[in-house]
């Protein structure tokens, strides 16, 4: 900020220009996302400009109606399932790989990032085929084994971030004090890399409660989640409750990202009184 303070005329209304910029791009995304969430309050069941009045019958439909409220149970059931199985294993592969010595890193890593790269359909193509023969086919069980492999990457980055530095010497003089493996764990290492294991349960959360070109392969009419009922709703007729829940799973999502931001600036004043 000093330095701006004495920056020439120019260098300032450089500044101001590219902050300008970024704000108009913001608003050139998001704009149209903003722009739909007023027809989820109209009281016509149609969308049209201006409304016609207010009213919260399409939030009502949400969480009354029996077809949105199974849905939304069985996203929530599988999204916390998802979470858990894809934290403890992607906790799991962060903390072999963030070790000095472990072999063949750069394949083990490229390979459990991959969901990430390859196509989403490409991969339910291949679940469905695989759940095909083994039977898992319109399972919960098929279901959460499938977001969990999309769901994992995202633990194992933000997991290995928080390893990013972090100081083995603790674990080393833990074990040569005694200390067992679960104590060594969940007295050292759990509490220093506990952001980075937020973070990335709630993106996982996120992954399979937001997740529908897999579900349409592998769940059947028993495990419909929300965006399957929003995807199907949309091919079938056009319903303002559409628009009310795509509003209510993106305040969802920007809350949990709040709190992931929340997350990260304590590992930095965590890292910070640490470093110090």
């Amino acid at each position: 900020m000093v330095a701006f303070a004495y920056a020439s005329p120019i260098e300032k209304g450089w500044y101001y220009l590219l902050h300008l910029i970024c704000v108009a791009v913001l608003l050139f995304l998001i704009a149209p996302i903003l722009a739909v969430i007023p027809l989820s309050f109209n009281s016509v069941p149609f969308f049209s400009y201006p409304l016609a009045g207010l009213s919260l019958r399409w939030y009502e439909e949400i969480f009354l109606a029996d077809r949105w409220q199974g849905a939304l149970y069985t996203s929530t059931l599988v999204a916390v399932s998802v979470m858990l199985l894809s934290t403890v294993l992607g906790t799991l592969a962060a903390l072999g790989l963030s070790r000095p010595n472990f072999p063949w890193r750069t394949a083990v890593i490229s390979l459990l990032i991959s969901p990430m790269v390859i196509p989403t359909i490409i991969t339910a193509v291949a679940l469905y085929f695989f759940y095909a023969d083994v039977g898992l086919l319109h399972s919960y069980t098929g279901l959460v084994l499938a977001h969990t492999t999309l769901a994992t990457p995202f633990v194992v980055i933000a997991v290995s971030a928080t390893l990013t530095g972090f100081d083995h010497s603790l674990t080393r003089a833990a074990a040569g004090l005694g200390a067992p493996p679960f104590t060594i764990f969940f007295k050292i290492i759990l509490p220093l890399i506990l952001p980075g294991v937020g973070t990335g349960a709630f993106f996982a959360f996120l992954t399979s409660f937001d997740e529908v070109v897999v579900a349409l392969f592998v769940a059947g009419v028993e495990q419909r989640t929300l965006p399957m009922v929003m995807f199907s709703g949309i091919r079938e007729e056009i319903s303002p409750t559409i628009i009310a829940a795509a509003t209510v799973l993106m305040l969802f999502s920007v809350a949990l990202l709040i709190a992931v931001e929340l997350l990260r600036r304590r590992s930095q004043r965590l890292r910070g009184i640490r470093n110090t």
